[in-house]
């Protein structure tokens, strides 16, 4: 758990004294269910998302006009832009495919 993470789970524990109980009968159910309604920092954070998905896309989009020029130029495209073009686009399709984390 991350330094923020815990500061949160901190504060909660100290704000609510009903908590404070849950702890003292039952500690490891009264912490999941603490460690639970804190969301995670890339849940919580949609900028880090946002920027690894345009960083990503402005990636895709060099590769390919980088790939054009250079083929229109020298009749052949380096194999570093296919495998950065290719390494982008599965990046991308990991990010923004949905999550089986949910269904079930």
């Amino acid at each position: 758990m991350s330094n923020l993470r815990w500061s949160e789970f901190i504060r909660k524990i100290e704000e609510d004294e009903e908590l404070q109980n849950k702890i003292k009968e039952d500690p490891v159910a009264a912490i999941r269910e603490v460690a639970a309604t804190i969301p995670e920092p890339l849940r919580r954070d949609v900028w880090i998302y946002r920027i690894v998905v345009i960083a990503l896309g402005l990636t895709v989009l060099a590769v390919v006009i980088g790939a054009i020029v250079i083929t229109m130029v020298d009749k052949t495209t380096p194999d570093v832009l296919v495998a950065l073009g290719s390494a982008a686009v599965g990046a991308l399709a990991g990010l923004l495919a949905p999550s089986p984390a949910g269904e079930g």
